[in-house]
């Protein structure tokens, strides 16, 4: 038997729930936050090193480079524990329902972007 299933290949015309974004959010942040580690591995490596390895990280930290680094991890680490704990809180079987799943997927997202922009200022 053949089916013929609506096929909708234009994926900027899928509208996601918030709570979908969240999740979503939560992963891409999880896979950054592991690509940041290789960056502080390294960093950590060459300060340790010698003398000329600490400067040379503590001026490249200094920069606009350095301070981009440091607040897209943060940004990440910040988003990835709001996001967990609000993963934690529905699996306890709170925030189960689909209008408070989406109020505290907003709310995450929100407080997200608010830290994120007091940690870029209290860091520039």
């Amino acid at each position: 038997m053949k089916k013929q299933r609506p096929v909708n290949l234009e994926l900027n015309t899928i509208k996601f729930p918030p709570s979908a974004i969240s999740s979503i959010l939560h992963r891409i942040t999880g896979v950054a936050m592991f690509f940041a580690l290789l960056f502080v591995i390294w960093a950590w490596a060459v300060s340790v090193s010698s003398p000329e390895g600490f400067e040379q990280v503590q001026s490249l930290m200094a920069g606009v480079f350095g301070k981009i680094i440091a607040i897209g991890t943060l940004s990440a680490l910040t988003y990835h524990i709001l996001g967990g704990v609000r993963h934690m809180v529905m699996d306890m079987g709170y925030w189960e329902e689909l209008d408070s799943g989406n109020i505290s997927a907003k709310a995450i997202i929100a407080l997200w972007i608010i830290l994120t922009i007091v940690l870029g200022v209290v860091l520039w």
